[in-house]
């Protein structure tokens, strides 16, 4: 159980509304209640979609700071679909799209078939579990618990491939922060967390690959200052001991 917590570091801080935090909240606690209950089948299936939810936050955040990529990502949907996730204000409007499909958008962060041909097994492994096909395929601890280690696995190679959007995403946040009297918040801590953390649904995995950020490859920018003052904030304000190999 402990080690299944370990998913939380890479799901978003905060939400864009309180509906999406009670989604969020209620799987988590489906997962407790099924673990703690001996009902390991269905704690998988709560686990699963927590994970699912990851991947649409990260494929957001590629939409967000790469859209161009994102849009070329979109070729061969229908247009109606394709519409629908250009305009898309939520990262849930991703499960719309077949999860298998919609896993082969890590491409765009250099995740190659042979990778996402595994992540998709972890789709296939939900599809088994979710049919009244007469089997139980988590029915002990140790089954779910060796199954929860290869899903932290995955969700962590992908953080890792994840790692220059978050970065680009984070220079290009410092940059247009970096004045007080233009930015939305004069405080720093209020920019931070509305505009960068709240605006990109961040995790705290994210937030440990811009506390890696080098600001000084900005000091050519004539609001250096701004940009030192913002990144000294963060690092301040988020730290942590969380271990990731993509921080």
């Amino acid at each position: 159980m402990e080690e299944a917590a370990e998913l939380g570091n890479y799901l978003p801080l905060s939400f864009k509304s309180p509906k999406e935090q009670e989604y969020i909240a209620f799987l988590w606690d489906a997962f407790d209640t099924n673990y703690t209950h001996g009902k390991y089948q269905f704690a998988f299936l709560a686990y699963h979609m927590l994970t699912m939810s990851f991947v649409y936050f990260n494929i957001w955040q590629i939409k967000q700071t790469e859209p161009d990529d994102f849009a070329k990502g979109l070729i061969g949907f229908s247009k109606d679909v394709e519409k629908n996730l250009l305009e898309a204000t939520s990262p849930f409007v991703f499960s719309t799209v077949n999860e298998r499909t919609i896993l082969r958008f890590l491409k765009l962060i250099a995740c190659d078939n042979g990778r996402i041909g595994t992540y998709a097994k972890l789709v296939d492994d939900r599809n088994d579990t979710a049919h009244p096909n007469g089997n139980i395929f988590f029915s002990t601890q140790a089954a779910l618990d060796t199954k929860i280690t290869e899903i932290l696995r995955v969700v962590d190679e992908i953080q890792t491939h994840s790692k220059p959007i978050i970065e680009r995403c984070y220079g290009e946040f410092l940059v247009r922060s970096a004045d007080p009297e233009e930015r939305e918040y004069p405080d720093p801590a209020d920019q931070i967390r509305e505009v960068l953390i709240h605006g990109n649904y961040m995790s705290q995995c994210d937030i440990d690959i811009c506390r890696g950020f080098d600001v000084e490859t900005l000091d050519r920018h004539e609001g250096i200052d701004g940009i030192r003052e913002l990144h000294k904030a963060l690092s301040e304000e988020y730290k942590t001991d969380v271990t990731s190999s993509a921080a």
